[in-house]
């Protein structure tokens, strides 16, 4: 979930072009003068392009774990919502009414419908974050960044996620001319046809309307297809690891994983796609298509990449913060793998420790002192690129370093 990964931000952050999130900022990067990170936040970097993304995936990855957050972290993810349901990147001053100016966009909004179920108690939020995605479909049938923005397929998959969470059918949330984003996304999807590139998912059509195959994007789309959030489960092995033609999510699923699946063999990772960076492999795409090609086809072609990941992950996950940490424990999650012994690092203890202490965790996580004196029910009371955005042209979002979710 570069998963899932998204932020019309200039050269700073990503959802996944493109990326699906925005991608994960170095958490050993300061604070920008005007951003000064909130303690109930996770990570320490300057949270002004992926605040509320790194809050919502840090909140999905411990849900899978069973760590409940501190009441003051669920506090202020629900506190940055504006009063019309949408959530911005970050809003400094969350006591101050949103206004025309507020950047509200759909990557942050899904992410943060997908983190409040997680954390539950909170159905006002939810149904208020639903009905703003709602009002702000395009007319076939997806979601762009920003409002009004051209569909892609990151946005439109971190979305559909989202309305799958919150309890919705997918299918039959469809804009005024009658389309679904699952239509969008079967609009995105190569053919067969295509060789190589069969099965793949373009983030965008082209200037002349063709597809380009995008890893990234494809990763988003396999989830989005299936109905997933940022946290799948495991999926049963196909009858055949070949591209099929068809339309319907299942078969779209399924071919965008057979894609995954190949470009992983090749190098057991997927390389980067940023301008100078051929050779570098991409940390946060390669656990988002672990992820999604486990979701759509059980384990077998994960083992390789998920032991790469585990071998030379960490670092990465160190330096870039709460959404890479979260982006890992996806993949362990839908492997059927323990996240707490990855290549020798507990995830779920170095997750908990980029924010406030949960309020309640299993196997020696501590809580808070302040949320086991209220049993951590306090609080609830009140409460998209990368990777790298590839926004800068098109108002997009990529995939935060990694459903993010990159290139998460």
């Amino acid at each position: 979930m570069n998963i899932r990964r998204s932020a019309a931000l200039v050269a700073a952050t990503v959802v996944i072009g493109a990326a699906a999130a925005p991608a994960a900022v170095a958490d050993g990067a300061s604070p920008s003068p005007k951003a000064v990170t909130p303690s109930g936040l996770y990570g320490k970097s300057d949270p002004t392009y992926d605040g509320v993304w790194r809050q919502s995936l840090a909140f999905v990855a411990q849900d899978t774990v069973g760590v409940k957050p501190a009441a003051k972290a669920v506090d202020w993810l629900a506190g940055q919502q504006c009063e019309n349901g949408g959530f911005a990147a970050f809003r400094a001053e969350p006591g101050k009414a949103c206004d025309k100016k507020t950047a509200v966009d759909s990557n942050s909004t899904a992410a943060a419908v997908q983190a409040l179920v997680a954390v539950g108690g909170r159905d006002g939020e939810v149904a208020k974050g639903v009905d703003w995605l709602k009002k702000n479909q395009n007319g076939d049938g997806g979601w762009g960044y920003n409002p009004g923005g051209a569909s892609d397929a990151n946005s439109t998959s971190v979305v559909l996620g989202a309305l799958a969470a919150a309890g919705e059918k997918p299918a039959d949330v469809k804009s005024g001319p009658g389309n679904s984003g699952l239509d969008a996304l079967a609009d995105l999807a190569l053919p067969c046809s295509e060789g190589k590139d069969g099965g793949a998912f373009a983030y965008q059509p082209d200037k002349k309307g063709g597809l380009a195959a995008n890893a990234d994007a494809t990763a988003a789309s396999v989830l989005g297809s299936l109905g997933s959030g940022f946290a799948p489960g495991k999926g049963d092995a196909p009858d055949a690891y070949t591209c099929e033609d068809g339309k319907k999510p299942a078969d779209l699923a399924h071919n965008g994983a057979v894609y995954l699946q190949n470009q992983l063999n090749t190098h057991e990772y997927l390389k980067s796609q940023l301008a100078g960076a051929e050779d570098q492999p991409d940390f946060g795409n390669t656990a988002d298509a672990v992820a999604a090609v486990a979701a759509a086809e059980g384990v077998k072609y994960t083992k390789d990449p998920y032991a790469w990941l585990e071998k030379n992950a960490g670092d990465w996950a160190k330096q870039s913060g709460p959404a890479a940490y979260a982006q890992l424990i996806f993949a362990a999650h839908a492997t059927g793998n323990d996240p707490r012994d990855f290549g020798g690092t507990d995830l779920v203890s170095a997750l908990n420790g980029t924010g406030p202490a949960p309020a309640s965790a299993k196997s020696g996580d501590s809580a808070s002192d302040e949320d086991k004196k209220d049993d951590g029910k306090g609080g609830f009371g009140t409460w998209w690129i990368v990777g790298v955005m590839f926004v800068a042209a098109v108002g997009a979002g990529f995939l935060l370093s990694g459903r993010k979710k990159q290139q998460l």
